[in-house]
C-alpha cells in the first residue's frame, strides 16, 4: 500500500469521527473568549479608559502580545489532537486492521505525520482568527493601531500556524511513544496546564532558571511566534521566552523529532495489545 493511499486512509480516519471538529469548537471558544476578556483589558488600559487610578499601559507591541492568545493558551489543542490521532487506534484497536493492510508500520506513521501536517494548519487558522478579530475589534473600538496592514503581523501568524503543525506532530510523537490514552492525556494537561506555566513564572524571580524554561516547549512555541500574551503578564516580562523566532521553531521541531523517533523506535514497532 503506497505512502498516498495511506495518507487517504488517515484523512478518512481523522475527519469521519466528532472529535476533531468538537475541539475546533473548543479552540475557537476558549481562544476567543480570552483574547475578547483581555482585549478589553489591555486596550482600555492602554487608551487611558479604565476607572481610577489604573495605570496606562503603552500601546507599541499590544496587538502582536494580543494575537498571541491563539498559541501562548490554545496551543493544547494542537497537542491534544495530535496524540489522540494515535492513542485512540491504540484504545479501540484499529491498528490491528491498519498494520494488517499496511505491513510496513513507518508508512502508517508517515501518513499520520502527513495529516498531522494538515490538520495543523487548520487548527492554526482557526487559532489565529479567534484571537485576531475580537482583538483587532476592540483595539480598533478603543482608537488604537490593529497592525494589521503591517507585514510583521502576517509574519506572526504564518509563525503561529506553524507553531501550530508542530505541536500536533509533538502530540503524534507523544500519543506513539504512550500508548495509553488516559495517561497520555492527563500527561499531556498536567505538563502544559501546571508544571510548565509554573516553572516559567518561577524563573522571572529565581536568577539563571530562565536559561533552562526557554528551551521548554510552551517557551519554544511562545519564541517561535514572536509574541507572548503570558510573557506580558509575567513580571518584568520575561517567563523564559528569549529565544530568537527561528531557534524556537528549531526546538520546538527537535521535540516533535525526538519524540516521533522514540515512539517509533520502542513502542510503533510493538504488538498491538
Amino acid at each position: 500500500m503506497s505512502l498516498a493511499n495511506a495518507t487517504r486512509s488517515e484523512a478518512s480516519k481523522q475527519f469521519s469521527t466528532s472529535m476533531w471538529w468538537i475541539l475546533a469548537i473548543v479552540l475557537v471558544a476558549y481562544v476567543g473568549f480570552t483574547a475578547a476578556v483581555l482585549g478589553f483589558v489591555f486596550a482600555a488600559a492602554s487608551s487611558g479608559s479604565l476607572p481610577g487610578n489604573a495605570p496606562q499601559i503603552p500601546a507599541e507591541g499590544l496587538p502582536a502580545i494580543l494575537y498571541s492568545t491563539a498559541t501562548a493558551i490554545g496551543y493544547v489543542f494542537p497537542l491534544l489532537i495530535g496524540t489522540l490521532m494515535v492513542t485512540t487506534e491504540f484504545r479501540h484497536k484499529t491498528l490491528t486492521p491498519t498494520f494488517l493492510a499496511t505491513p510496513k508500520r513507518g508508512i502508517v506513521l508517515w501518513a499520520k505525520i502527513l495529516v498531522g501536517v494538515g490538520v495543523g494548519v487548520l487548527f492554526g487558522v482557526l487559532g489565529v482568527l479567534s484571537s485576531a478579530v475580537p482583538a483587532a475589534g476592540l483595539l480598533a473600538g478603543y482608537g488604537l493601531h490593529t497592525d494589521l496592514t503591517s507585514p510583521d503581523t502576517w509574519a506572526l501568524f504564518g509563525r503561529m500556524i506553524l507553531a501550530y503543525v508542530l505541536w500536533v506532530l509533538i502530540g503524534i510523537g507523544v500519543g506513539a511513544l504512550v500508548r495509553n490514552q488516559v495517561g497520555a492525556i492527563v500527561g499531556v494537561l498536567v505538563f502544559t496546564q501546571f508544571l510548565e506555566p509554573v516553572g516559567r513564572a518561577a524563573a522571572a524571580f529565581v536568577d539563571g532558571l530562565s536559561d533552562v524554561t526557554r528551551f521548554l516547549p510552551g517557551a519554544a512555541s511562545d519564541a517561535l511566534a514572536g509574541a507572548s500574551v503570558f510573557n506580558a503578564a509575567t513580571p518584568g516580562g520575561t517567563g523564559g521566552a528569549s529565544l530568537e523566532w527561528w531557534a524556537g521553531g528549531l526546538v520546538l521541531l527537535g521535540y516533535a523529532v525526538v519524540l516521533l523517533a522514540f515512539g517509533h523506535l520502542f513502542s510503533w514497532r510493538r504488538d498491538v495489545t
